[in-house]
């Protein structure tokens, strides 16, 4: 089952994603100076999270379809600190928010669980008492 945050977005377009500028790469942080605008003296923001209508400049997604981030590895603390409903346990009043507001249900424990894939081992058996599903082959046949 893919993550459900792959087929999400919401909170990348919901909620202003705000930091200490210590966080861009410009002072030696992860997240790319270029996606960011000040909002204060020593705050920055991701761009297009402080709009009317939030969304993350850093967003590639069709809310509810599909979604990724553009700088995942990089992305801020803020983004960091947002966890999905129910992936450690207990909702997310953050997660569960943002999709609502998205027209999105809100997730489950249900959305957590993964099917059980039984696998079974066979010890090896000895040929000679198996069926076969083949006749039988004269002895000489057999013999190197």
């Amino acid at each position: 089952m893919p993550h459900p945050c792959l087929t999400c977005g919401a909170c990348c377009a919901h909620y202003r994603v705000r930091m200490h500028w210590m966080e861009t790469d410009a002072a030696g942080g992860l997240v790319p100076h270029a996606s960011t605008e000040p909002v204060s003296p020593h705050e920055v923001a991701m761009r297009g999270t402080w709009e009317a209508s939030p969304r993350c400049i850093a967003l590639d997604a069709d809310i509810g379809r599909r979604s990724r981030c553009t700088i995942h590895a990089l992305r801020p603390q803020p983004c960091r600190d947002v966890l999905a409903s129910w992936e450690h346990g207990q909702a997310s009043a953050q997660c569960d928010k943002a999709r609502l507001a998205h027209g999105l249900p809100a997730l489950t424990a249900a959305d957590w669980i993964t099917p059980k894939i039984e696998v079974v081992v066979v010890d090896a058996i000895d040929l000679a008492d198996a069926p076969s599903p083949l006749p039988a082959m004269p002895a000489a046949m057999l013999r190197a």
